[in-house]
């Protein structure tokens, strides 16, 4: 298990690597201008000079990509303005639209991701689950097609669409806003309500139809017959013994979905007003920040290779019928 788990890290750090280095290439070695672009139209040569020097883009490709990676791991000296001040690891650089340091952006930023995400994957999973396992039990009846028909309708409606009738039209909602949980914690959860219905509401049609898949299956096998021949209770053995086995494909879904809703909180964020890592990366690209949308591309990979490797940790603690090899 260790010697799996060592490998699995090494694995996801070359990821890490491979997509800082790609995105660094992308955006810093591309046939563009990026200091002209950061400096704006009624640039001076001075003020290119100090962009440019602040990028490390007076120096050869690759110890520009070899100092962006050292301050990831011990941090550096970055100057800017003829000042040069000490950036932390994690150093991701500073923002030229606000002057900050993009790792305090981040952590700022991140919270409300977090609050917004993990609010409504835990209204997903609940209902979703629920009555996915409801309608495996009773397959074939009105209520599963009912079931089933219903998550259809809410899987086809574009997400962004019906995020934005909630946020137009469902004014019994409390306003959308974020406010920090330790502040006041109603005030924190009153907040996301309506984001958190509308990541829920569409997550769990996806996840109704997952759990009664998985556990329809699951009600077919044979250690769940053995425990009916048993005489063990009917709630017991589905519960129990069936949906420990239904949730193991359900949660490698949610592992990923979990990482890709981190990275990809955008559409809520912008729609309901919500300062998170999506919205600031957002705003990063509009105007060229190219230190912040460094760091947000950083961010979500990271994100994704640690979502998978606890996916697959996670897997083998679910289902006792996965072994490693």
């Amino acid at each position: 298990m260790l010697l799996y788990i060592l490998r699995r890290v090494l694995s996801a750090i070359s990821v890490v690597i491979v997509t800082v280095v790609a995105s660094f290439a992308l955006f810093f070695f591309a046939p563009t201008d990026p200091a002209g672009v950061i400096c704006g139209p009624k640039c001076t040569p001075e003020r290119l000079s100090d962009i440019e020097k602040s990028l490390d883009l007076d120096k050869p490709p690759v110890e520009q990509i070899t100092s962006y990676l050292k301050g990831l791991v011990v941090g550096r000296e970055y100057t800017t303005g003829g000042v040069t001040r000490h950036c932390s690891a994690p150093c991701l650089g500073y923002s030229y639209t606000l002057g900050q340091p993009v790792t305090k952006m981040l952590a700022q930023a991140l919270p409300v991701t977090v609050s917004i995400v993990i609010g409504g994957a835990v209204v997903y999973l609940f209902f979703g689950i629920l009555s996915g396992t409801i309608a495996a039990q009773v397959r074939g009846t009105p209520l599963d097609r009912f079931t089933v028909g219903t998550t259809l309708v809410i899987a086809s409606f574009p997400y962004f669409v019906f995020a934005l009738l909630v946020a137009l039209y469902a004014t019994f909602l409390p306003q959308s806003g974020y406010h920090p949980f330790l502040e006041n914690p109603l005030t924190w959860a009153s907040g996301l309500v309506a984001a958190w219905l509308c990541v829920g509401i569409t997550n769990a049609a996806s996840y109704t139809r997952y759990s009664r898949a998985s556990m329809i299956e699951s009600l077919d096998q044979d250690f769940v017959r053995t425990a009916k021949s048993k005489g063990i209770g009917r709630n017991r053995v589905v519960y129990r013994h069936g949906l420990r086995a239904a949730l193991t494909p359900v949660a490698t879904i949610f592992g990923i979905d979990l990482a890709f809703q981190l990275t990809g909180a955008i559409f809520t964020e912008s729609i309901f007003g919500l300062p998170g890592i999506g919205l600031v990366t957002l705003r990063a690209f509009n105007v060229y920040d190219l230190p912040v949308i460094m760091g947000g591309i950083l961010f979500g990979a990271v994100v994704l290779v640690v979502m998978n490797l606890v996916v697959d940790i996670a897997y083998t603690v679910l289902d006792p019928r996965v072994r490693l090899g």
